[in-house]
């Protein structure tokens, strides 16, 4: 049976020399810790904080992220649809996720705040309920992706085709549109 640790604070860790303990961890803080390239496979993350943090390339193979806070961390690399799908529940702000996939997973109602999302794939995603909030999501994929209600109001650079995406109600500015209508070839000034 593995280890339970709760409400503990975890401090300029390095976890790349020594592995985190496989355990459940609940309402813990990690702060500037680096999981880089570690193996945090079947550790499951509970109403967790996660900040100043590099997570970038981490084993996430069956890795629980339920509730879980993310802000002003290096996440490149991550395949999260390797994760355990069941409850993963996230927020993103203030951090870099490039290279990252997000492949058919279940994210409604995440909120990104200025997150850069460069080259990130949300192929056939449900982020529907969204915030992108100041995002960056230069070369970004979203084929198939349901993006009902999402907000884009703020972001830029993302490519978004419309016969191709789900978009009822999704929110965009007018500075925006070019990025729903780049497959026209049209200028729009």
């Amino acid at each position: 049976m593995p280890e339970y640790i709760a409400d503990q604070t975890f401090q300029k860790a390095d976890y790349t020399l020594r592995a985190l303990s496989k355990a459940e961890y609940e309402n813990c803080r990690f702060i500037n810790c680096d999981f880089s390239g570690s193996d945090l496979s079947s550790v499951k993350f509970l109403d967790c904080q996660f900040s100043h943090c590099n997570l970038s390339l981490a084993n996430i193979n069956k890795t629980t992220f339920n509730g879980i806070d993310f802000s002003d961390c290096k996440m490149l690399g991550l395949r999260f649809e390797n994760c355990n799908d069941f409850g993963l529940a996230f927020n993103i702000s203030n951090s870099k996720l490039d290279h990252c996939s997000f492949y058919k997973l279940k994210l409604k109602k995440t909120t990104f705040k200025n997150v850069q999302l460069h080259e990130v794939d949300f192929s056939e995603t449900d982020l529907s309920g969204s915030t992108f909030e100041n995002c960056d999501l230069l070369n970004a994929t979203f084929d198939r992706t349901m993006l009902e209600k999402a907000d884009f109001r703020t972001a830029f650079n993302f490519l978004i085709d419309p016969d191709n995406n789900r978009i009822k109600k999704a929110k965009f500015s007018p500075s925006g549109l070019a990025g729903l209508l780049h497959k026209y070839d049209i200028l729009i000034s």
